[in-house]
């Protein structure tokens, strides 16, 4: 067990140093950077200026060892729009974008989880053509689609919900629904068709003939197989769930990382960019080492 975590570890520390090249190098591959940064109009003095400042009139491996010397310890640069370190506009940003998604992972799981035993159990009766039915509906609606049906209809026609806004249960329930819709659906197709294979397994006909509940065959044995493939997954819709929080955070002016990396992008504000990407990156790779551990859990024949 340990030599796995060891090299899921090296992985998760070679994956954020690809990234990081990546993000350095991609700022080059277009031309000159200053270029780039500068806004149209400025005068050469002001490009050398700040060339020299950025360190751009260095070589280019010394820049990236600069970088990357000043990402370890801390170091992401400073905003040139905002002039103030990026990881504190990152700061004041992720709990926004954090509540955004833990809402959304929380309600969508529970939801999936329970679609998919519900539709396993009863398959094809009427409850199972509803939980597919939902599940699929969630999977084929866009986030920016859902989003602004729901902003249409909730908030313009009904005036129950806010369309926008910060602070309160009422402003992230649209968000949060919009964001995990998706995610919800594929928990509960992937639930379904999991429990489905090992509710047909020899070890569950036994306990349903000592006479045991179907309740508790699912929860105490079958359930905990079947989140073995669920659990595997997580990672990538996980990515999903950020990528969806960016388009959720501009539908609905929330004020998260999302929204933030947008308006670096317009205002080529690349340190900026940069910090959150690379920071990106590192929250994946933690999610993903966790779902890892999750997984050495529930699947003890990985632990030998």
């Amino acid at each position: 067990m340990l030599n796995i975590l060891l090299n899921r570890l090296g992985q998760s520390v070679l994956v954020l140093f690809g990234v990081s090249l990546l993000i350095f190098f991609s700022l080059h591959l277009t031309g000159d950077p200053v270029a780039l940064m500068m806004p149209p109009g400025s005068s050469q003095q002001e490009i050398d200026t700040f060339r020299h400042s950025m360190g751009f009139d260095r070589p280019l491996l010394w820049q990236y060892g600069h970088y990357l010397s000043g990402v370890l310890q801390g170091d992401f640069g400073e905003s040139l729009r905002y002039s103030q370190p990026v990881l504190a506009l990152i700061g004041e940003r992720l709990p926004a974008t954090a509540l955004l998604a833990v809402s959304a992972l929380v309600w969508s799981s529970l939801l999936g989880l329970l679609l998919g035993i519900v539709s396993a159990l009863r398959p094809h009766s009427i409850w199972d053509m509803i939980c597919r039915l939902v599940a699929f509906s969630g999977q084929a609606i866009p986030v920016f689609w859902l989003g602004l049906l729901m902003i249409l209809f909730f908030s313009l026609h009904l005036k129950w919900l806010p369309a926008s806004g910060y602070g309160s249960v009422a402003a992230l329930i649209m968000p949060a629904f919009s964001l995990g819709a998706f995610y919800m659906s594929a928990v509960a197709r992937l639930t379904r068709a999991s429990l489905l294979e090992v509710l047909q397994q020899d070890y569950i006909r036994t306990a349903r003939a000592k006479g045991l509940s179907q309740w508790r065959i699912v929860v105490r044995h079958g359930l905990r197989n079947a989140l073995i493939p669920v659990v595997t997954v997580q990672g990538m819709y996980f990515a999903s769930l950020l990528g969806g929080a960016l388009v959720t955070e501009i539908i609905f002016a929330w004020p998260g990382i999302g929204r933030l990396a947008i308006q670096a992008i317009q205002n080529r504000d690349f340190p900026l960019v940069q910090a959150i990407v690379l920071l990106a990156a590192l929250v994946f790779v933690v999610i993903n080492l966790l779902i890892d551990l999750l997984y050495l859990v529930l699947n003890p024949r990985i632990r030998l």
